[in-house]
């Protein structure tokens, strides 16, 4: 989940914008290396659950893992920033676009294959069929992602979760390339899963795909408590508007949402970004909004709560850039 192969957090200076003919040259040799559909100039709006980001130079979509790695050489061989993109739900794109190349594993890595209690998933896979595929035969483990919004390769980078349990709790292995295209094999405890963190992060790798160990269980029971959490969703999170899903991490021993909500600040709004107020720790797109007022609302937030508790917000949501990059805009240290 890192852009270009640096290591997450940490930019180099962005690519300057290509003109329509560097853009196309780039275009044909890359169709030259991989299978798959490219799409030059491509909204990353349309790939981002918050409704938000300007062109990508250029979208791939490989056919094949064997796609996927050529992809990572040729980007990396060229000296152009990557990122793979997932679903887009804890995704914040810039307006500008992005002068680079962006990934949709959904294709190379879209299959599932239960044994038993194990299963074999692609990183495109979406979360929410793959639960319910697992309820389906009795199988449980999964609750604690339930809900999350993203692909299993997302779920695996950011070790999502909830208070129920986090995606790290049932990894028996991963398999995932590094920059320069090449397979490694990394069992659960070498993953180094964290909170909303994993060694993907930590060494920039692009997850293919998992082995998930769950555990068998009565399907009416895994059934029931997916509805009891799909309607506690509907009911204290704004999924009626486009969102990124939580903004900032829990800090130790509370919840952000219930500081941003004591500090004031729920209905706060920088444009068409606004502070949920349904959920604190949610910001919906009321329309039109922009990654420029999606971040200064962030900063807003952020400094109001530390300044009514002395506590400095996380952010949890993932800026294309990276989280050093993110941190500097928060912090007014980048025009």
């Amino acid at each position: 989940m890192s852009a270009g192969g640096e290591r997450p957090g940490e930019r180099r200076e962005a690519a300057p914008a290509a003109d329509p003919a560097d853009a196309a040259r780039l275009e044909t040799e890359l169709r030259g290396v991989m299978c798959g559909r490219i799409h030059p100039g491509e909204p990353l709006a349309r790939h981002t659950t918050m409704r938000i980001g300007g062109p990508a130079l250029l979208l791939a979509v490989p056919d094949s893992e064997a796609d996927v790695a050529q992809a990572l050489r040729w980007a990396t061989m060229r000296g152009l920033s990557w990122r793979v993109i997932g679903l887009g739900s804890n995704l914040l794109c810039p307006d500008e676009g992005f002068p680079g190349l962006a990934i949709d594993l959904q294709t190379a890595c879209g299959t599932t294959r239960f044994s038993g209690t194990s299963v074999e998933v692609g990183a495109g896979v979406h979360l929410s069929p793959l639960i319910q595929a697992a309820a389906a035969r009795g199988l449980a483990g999964l609750e604690g992602v339930a809900g999350v919004p993203g692909t299993v390769g997302g779920a695996l980078a950011m070790n999502a979760g909830t208070a129920a349990g986090d995606m790290g709790a049932v990894v028996r292995r991963v398999r995932a390339l590094t920059p320069d295209g090449h397979l490694v094999e990394i069992t659960g405890a070498e993953m180094r899963f964290g909170y909303r963190t994993s060694r993907l992060q930590d060494d920039g790798l692009v997850a293919l795909g998992a082995v998930l160990a769950l555990r068998s269980t009565d399907a009416a029971v895994v059934r029931a408590e997916l509805r009891a959490r799909a309607l506690r969703r509907r009911q204290t999170q704004p999924l009626e508007l486009p969102n990124a899903g939580s903004i900032w991490r829990n800090p130790p021993g509370d919840y952000a949402g219930r500081l941003i909500e004591a500090a004031g600040c729920r209905g706060w709004r920088c444009g068409d970004a606004q502070v949920s107020p349904k959920h604190g720790n949610f910001i919906v797109n009321l329309g039109q909004a922009r990654a420029a007022e999606v971040i200064g609302l962030m900063a807003l937030v952020r400094a109001q709560v530390q300044a009514c508790f002395g506590v400095r917000l996380e952010p949890e949501l993932c800026w294309l850039w990276g989280r050093e990059a993110l941190l500097a805009l928060l912090d007014g240290k980048v025009d």
